[in-house]
């Protein structure tokens, strides 16, 4: 392996992260329980799960959260 493809694997960002820690914020309200959360330094997307708990947000969970926003939305917002 050469060392170009070696730290295109490892980043700074990723390594910064492991040791001190994940600087979550909020990007999106899909609903009052459910959130989207990313990490403003190394980029990671995470969601809330049905326990509550912070998970990996996966293209399968973005495309449930998007159907949660449009039941969401016409229920609350619908005239």
């Amino acid at each position: 392996m050469n060392t170009n493809t070696i730290r295109n694997r490892i980043s700074i960002p990723k390594i910064l992260c492991s040791l001190v820690g994940h600087k979550i914020t909020t990007t999106r309200n899909v609903t009052n329980h459910f959130k989207e959360y990313k990490c403003s330094i190394c980029g990671l997307e995470l969601t809330n799960d049905l326990e509550g708990h912070k998970t990996f947000l996966t293209p399968e969970l973005k495309d449930i959260n998007e159907t949660l926003i449009s039941l969401y939305n016409k229920r609350h917002f619908s005239i």
